[in-house]
């Protein structure tokens, strides 16, 4: 019997069948994650890296505290940083002081057996800056002590302490300790000696300082401080506003530039009180604006010494700004541009920025001119004390004095003294601008220090000095060009129409060297819209996630009108709808309300931000912020020292002018430049509704003062709008002139500086 022949089967079948049995089985491996036989790991989630120090892309000193944590069902973490192992770092602890970054960027990832990989882009900048802030106008005289051209050494430390019954701090020795050392009782109920160690240090090419409670002998590290701290930081500010190319000392005390002559007893001092409660306490000279008046400056060098808090002594709840003047400009400023760097703000002698005090400090200065100098005013024309503080929107001339003489001749010529520059040499451009022997020398003005916020005039208006050097000099950010000074006035029947044509005709304006010309300054229109979208003038358009306390009194002449802190209400209230994060106390004592209300304030805004760090609510911060405040936190006003009673009007809180409110400005006084309308004789009405008769040669002179016309103030400033947050301004050796937006933090960084409930920030 012949066997049955077997059925043929194709390739191409067995083929199909056995790349279905081997998908089959490999499909099964991965379920299981391996050979038959063996347990599956689960899949265990992500590892997670948290860049402490800073966000990762500004962090500076090539070092960078971060935390780096493992699913718990994780296999083994590795942790490599540019490629290098550093794994073992990581063996008995989450957070890490990693040291060696390189200058630019270094990629950090971490890697755990069964959990998706974590990587970090971390961009490391130098010790001597600059991080964002861009070129330096002119080289720095370091320290004697510096150990490079960046005027970098290491940290030194000293000791002090608190005597009992006094205020004041005094040197202390620790190897022959005091008999009188105070007890400090932080807020977190921990009771030590009163005995403080001081860092002092170099960053940014200038100074810092950070003071703690601090036990002698003891270890302390980020990721375990000594248990005084409370977590908690106190900005000291200084005041006034200056230009400088030295370091200089970082300032303590609460009016620090303003009311030094003060002695400490009589000032209750907020900087010691905080050190008491368990705070850190640090303060740089770059946010000192009366050594560097430069928003740019003052946030890179708190940026970088916030860092340097995080990654030597630990991570931070909140931080307070204090200070005035000069101080709360800094606050104000960097709180608006740089959001993020404080959690609450306390000011005092309160301005808002430079800008606008500095443009009313500019006419006061023209005007000062033409008041004191009678032999320039016209045939028939006098002018009485009265009128000219009348003009002037105050009540004497004395405050115009001040504030040109103490303020702004300082600060706006070029050719002023200032730290770090040799007096002027002919031709050597290392030594201070000379308009006639020295042009190309550097010059001490606050807008050359603002030359990359600001940017270069161009060469269409360049001055003799600007053709001889080839370049343009920082741009003029105001113009008083169509401001009819004394319009108030004239309308009010408080001066006559030859006064009023006197006066405009008169007054001119300056140029680029802070001399006087004949015109009108026009300003230069880019440079304005820079000093807005740089937050030098401060819109407060950024500033509905900080908390704030403003207190004041009245001014005896000092150039300190509570009427500054009203423009910063006024600008806040019509940003963001209301002043709801804004307290504001009037008192008694000059500048600063209450000898007492320094320490009072500090400890108020600690309370409210402790609130708010309660609150882990998903709403916005600005929210927190709103409803958090305590109840009893509120406005007050002291009238003759007499407790609740409200302040019967504006003038007794101060709350005076400007010569461009008298003009017919706006009340928060932030035009630098106005836009103009053709002049029209029918506009010009006394009270009651006559009009104010003007000769035609009069009307002729008042043509010829205006060609262009004469502000419409109903319209927005030219280049007038809000301010672009965390801006940077090129690199060391390159500037972006008006600045470049940094953009959002990368995801994941800057997580050291405050608490949970104060994020987010740096959208």
């Amino acid at each position: 019997m012949q066997p049955t022949p077997a059925r043929s089967i194709r390739p191409t079948a067995i083929a199909v069948a056995v790349v279905g049995t081997a998908l089959a089985l490999l499909a099964a491996l991965l379920v299981a994650g391996s050979a038959p036989g063996t347990a599956a790991p689960h899949r265990a989630g992500k590892v997670r890296i948290q860049v402490l120090s800073n966000r990762a892309d500004l962090v500076s000193g090539g070092d960078v505290l971060v935390r780096v944590t493992a699913p718990r069902k994780a296999g083994d973490l590795r942790v490599t940083l540019g490629g290098k192992d550093v794994s073992r770092k990581f063996r008995s602890r989450a957070t890490v002081l990693l040291t060696g970054l390189r200058e630019g960027r270094n990629v950090l990832v971490a890697r755990a057996t069964g959990a998706r990989r974590a990587r970090v882009v971390i961009t490391d900048h130098r010790n001597g800056g600059p991080v964002f802030s861009g070129p330096v106008a002119a080289a720095y005289d370091c320290q004697d002590t510096a150990k490079d051209a960046l005027c970098n050494e290491p940290a030194s430390y000293s000791w002090l302490y608190k005597p009992v019954g006094q205020k004041a701090l005094k040197p202390y020795d620790p190897a022959k300790p005091a008999s009188d050392v105070d007890t400090a009782t932080t807020d977190q109920g921990k009771k030590v000696p009163f005995v403080v160690r001081r860092e002092d240090g170099h960053q940014d090419r200038d100074r810092y300082a950070i003071l703690t409670l601090f036990t002698p002998g003891e270890r302390w590290k980020a990721w375990k401080p000594q248990p005084q701290w409370n977590h908690k930081v106190l900005i000291t500010h200084g005041g006034g506003c200056g230009a400088s190319y030295a370091p200089a000392e970082p300032p303590l005390e609460d009016a620090s530039g303003t009311l030094d002559a003060i002695p400490v007893p009589l000032v209750d001092s907020s900087y010691v009180e905080a050190l008491r409660r368990g705070f850190a306490v640090m303060s740089t000279a770059l946010a000192n604006t009366g050594h560097n008046c430069n928003v740019a400056h003052n946030a890179e060098s708190l940026m970088m010494a916030k860092e340097r808090i995080v990654e030597r002594y630990g991570t931070i709840r909140y931080t307070i700004g204090t200070g005035c003047s000069g101080g709360s400009v800094a606050q104000h400023t960097v709180a608006n541009a740089y959001p993020g760097i404080y959690q609450g703000l306390v000011t005092t002698c309160s301005y808002p920025d430079v800008m606008s005090p500095g443009s009313q400090f500019a006419d006061y200065h023209l005007m000062r001119a033409y008041f004191e100098d009678p032999s320039s005013w016209g045939p028939g024309v006098a002018w009485a004390p009265t009128q000219m503080a009348d003009v002037e929107g105050h009540l004497t001339p004395v405050n115009a004095v001040t504030a040109d003489e103490g303020l702004f001749k300082s600060a706006i010529d070029p050719e002023h003294a200032c730290p770090g520059v040799p007096e002027p040499v002919a031709g050597d451009t290392a030594t201070r601008f000379d308009s006639d022997t020295n042009p190309g020398g550097v010059r001490c003005d606050i807008l050359t220090l603002m030359h990359n916020q600001l940017g270069p005039r161009p060469e269409s208006v360049w001055s003799a000095q600007e053709k001889a050097v080839g370049h343009g000099f920082s741009g003029l950010p105001f113009g008083n060009t169509g401001v009819q000074y004394g319009l108030e006035a004239l309308q009010g029947g408080r001066i006559t129409p030859e006064q009023f044509v006197d006066l405009n005709e008169k007054i001119g304006g300056l140029d680029v060297n802070a001399d006087p010309i004949a015109a009108r300054t026009a300003g230069d229109p880019t440079s304005i819209a820079n000093a807005y979208r740089t937050g030098l003038l401060n819109e407060f358009s950024n500033t509905s996630e900080v908390a704030m306390i403003n207190h004041g009194g009245p001014d005896p002449g000092l150039a300190h009108d509570y009427a500054h802190a009203v423009w910063s209400h006024l600008r806040l209230q019509r940003s963001q709808g209301h002043t709801d994060n804004r307290v504001e106390w009037f008192g008694p004592t000059p500048l600063l309300g209450d000898v007492r209300w320094p320490v009072e304030a500090f400890v108020a805004m600690d309370g409210w931000l402790a609130q708010v760090e309660r609150d882990e609510r998903r709403v916005p911060l600005a929210t927190k912020i709103v409803e958090d405040k305590p109840a009893s936190l509120t406005d007050r006003c002291l009238a003759d020292g007499v407790p609740g009673m409200v302040c019967a009007s504006d003038i007794a809180r101060t709350n005076l002018s400007t010569p461009r409110q008298e003009a017919g400005g706006p009340a928060a006084n932030d035009v630098l430049a106005c836009q103009v309308k053709p002049l029209d004789r029918s506009s010009y009405r006394l009270t009651g509704g006559l009009p104010v008769l003007f000769t035609d040669a009069q009307w002729a002179r008042l043509q010829a003062v205006f060609p262009t016309g004469v502000c419409e103030w109903a319209l927005p400033g030219i280049g007038q709008g809000p301010a672009t947050t965390w801006l940077g301004y090129g690199t060391a050796a390159r500037a972006t002139y008006g600045g470049r937006e940094l953009g959002a933090a990368p995801r994941g960084s800057g997580l050291g500086w405050f608490a949970r409930s104060f994020r987010p920030m740096w959208r």
